[in-house]
């Protein structure tokens, strides 16, 4: 590999020479560059670099010194971009302080490569008590370990230490995430494993040697604390799709494939039945599509942006802007299902898809579609508190355009000339938020009472509205009066409204969930 080593350096006059000086001549023939960045110390760091450089006369030596201090994490910022910009695989992040061993380069550098990961981390917290026999202090030591497992309980990780800054990173992995998004201060190295963890990235460790001599400590150890720990709170709440953090929005497959049995997901799957025709309009990854093909569906997949993998998942896949004309090889196809799940909110005229779809339904076909719940307690509450913020994914998605209501789902519907068979509603969907593999009995039964409010008060507690229609003769201009009648949360269903229809029927699933009810959904006879 191709690899440079980045010095970070503040006020080191007196270190800086030593560890360049540490760096093992056999490790040297690797490197094709040592870049220092002095963070325009207060100290001579930067002539010393210099004076450093002209004795040993190494053009592959470069000093530099930033205009203004950046901090410990806009250093770093700074050096990445250099490294990247000369198109290094690696960077090897050293501290102009002498506390990290330069002699142990060489196990990081081989882990990276033997092991294909993405980042290795040199650890003081691998052997058991070798910090404090290094030197470390006693009350450094347990805040290291108190504040590593809180961060790994709250991320789902399982590092032995958060906190050093000892550091290889393959530099096509930091071209990956939006590192420059991060904080200037010394945080700047949980919020880059944060991001690495989002994105997928491979993380390991090797144990490192602990060296505390007589070097100046600039960090403050509460503050420091504080700051690791609401950066991973944030980061929860950006999961939760409470707030938006655009450090964190790294991941390209935000919505993962989740069939469980009150998701829409695993709903709309029980909806078709097997051997059936089915155009899944924004398919995205296409698991949806993989699920069906296995009980004998043919699958045909369109979306902006076709995820990786999505094309084998199905048997056709095309792109296409979903609210222009559908490709022409379509033309005249007919099909059984067409699922719009989770589309119509991210469109600017859903309307142009809906009409569409229902040209492509063949006889007795029917369209499954999925919108998220703008009414839901959540949004209200956020409402109630002068906030409208984005989120990653969820209601609040920032790339929704549209909102729906189980009303304006279902007037929607009616204008393209689409006739409700059936509706249902999903929970909050906390598969997504704790894994069930962590805690089965945990999220079952947080899943359970999510459903069950959702069933009692759609219009609050529902985090989307599912609805099945087929072609009716209704067009726009016939568009029944009851529908803006319906307020969003009663209990009076929309088939009771129509003079003359008979009374909707509850059809409940008693296979999931224990046996409970568990899919409440609305019927309307035909």
């Amino acid at each position: 590999m191709k690899t440079a080593i980045l010095v970070v350096a503040y006020n080191a006059i007196d270190t800086l020479g030593q560890v360049l000086d540490r760096i093992p001549p056999a490790q040297r023939s690797r490197i094709a560059e040592v870049v220092v960045f002095d963070d325009a110390s207060v100290d001579a760091t930067y002539e010393a670099g210099l004076a450093y450089k002209g004795r040993r006369n190494d053009e592959s030596l470069t000093i530099f010194r930033n205009e203004r201090n950046l901090g410990y994490g806009g250093n770093q910022k700074r050096g990445y971009t250099y490294c990247i910009q000369k198109g290094y695989d690696a960077v090897v992040l050293l501290h102009g302080d002498g506390q990290y061993a330069p002699e142990v380069m060489g196990d990081l550098l081989d882990a990276l490569e033997q092991e294909n990961a993405d980042a290795v981390f040199g650890s003081r917290m691998m052997v058991a008590r070798a910090a404090l026999k290094g030197g470390m202090p006693r009350y450094k030591y347990v805040g290291n370990k108190i504040l590593t497992w809180i961060e790994n309980r709250l991320l789902g990780t399982h590092l032995s230490e958060f906190h050093s800054g000892y550091r290889v990173y393959r530099c096509s992995a930091l071209a990956s995430v939006p590192y420059d998004l991060n904080t200037d201060d010394f945080h700047f190295d949980t919020q880059i494993i944060i991001q690495f963890h989002e994105r997928g990235l491979k993380i390991v460790e090797r144990p490192i040697p602990t060296f505390y001599g007589d070097e100046i400590c600039h960090v403050n150890g509460c503050k420091y604390a504080w700051d690791v720990v609401w950066a991973v709170l944030r980061y929860r709440l950006h999961k939760l799709a409470i707030i938006y953090e655009p450090r964190y929005d790294v991941n390209p497959e935000k919505y993962g494939f989740h069939a469980t049995p009150t998701s829409s997901h695993g709903q709309i799957l029980r909806r078709v039945e097997d051997g059936a025709r089915v155009l899944h309009v924004g398919c995205g990854s296409g698991h949806v599509g993989e699920k069906l093909r296995e009980r004998g569906c043919e699958v045909v997949g369109l979306d902006r942006h076709l995820l990786d993998g999505a094309r084998e998942r199905m048997d056709r896949a095309f792109e296409c802007d979903i609210e222009e004309p559908w490709p022409a090889e379509l033309d005249g196809e007919k099909f059984d299902v067409v699922l719009l799940a989770d589309v119509l909110e991210h469109l600017r005229s859903p309307e142009k898809a809906l009409a569409q779809a229902r040209a492509h339904l063949g006889p007795g076909g029917r369209v499954i579609v999925s919108v998220p719940n703008a009414a839901n307690g959540l949004v209200r509450m956020d409402l109630l508190l002068g906030r409208f913020e984005y989120a990653e994914r969820g209601i609040m998605d920032r790339d929704h355009l549209r909102f729906f209501t189980k009303r304006s789902l279902l007037r929607a519907l009616k204008a393209a000339g689409l006739r409700v068979v059936a509706t249902s509603v999903t929970p909050l969907p906390f598969a997504s938020i704790h894994p069930p593999e962590k805690a089965p009995l945990l999220s079952r039964a947080m899943e359970r009472i999510a459903y069950e409010a959702a069933l009692a008060w759609p219009g609050m507690f529902a985090y989307q509205h599912l609805a099945v229609a087929e072609i009716g003769e209704t067009n726009a201009a016939q568009l029944p009066d009851y529908v803006s009648r319906v307020e969003d949360g009663d209990e009076v269903e929309e088939a009771q409204a129509v003079e003359g229809e008979e009374q909707p029927r509850r059809d409940v699933d008693q296979a999931a969930l224990g046996g409970g009810p568990q899919l409440g959904e609305t019927e309307h006879d035909e």
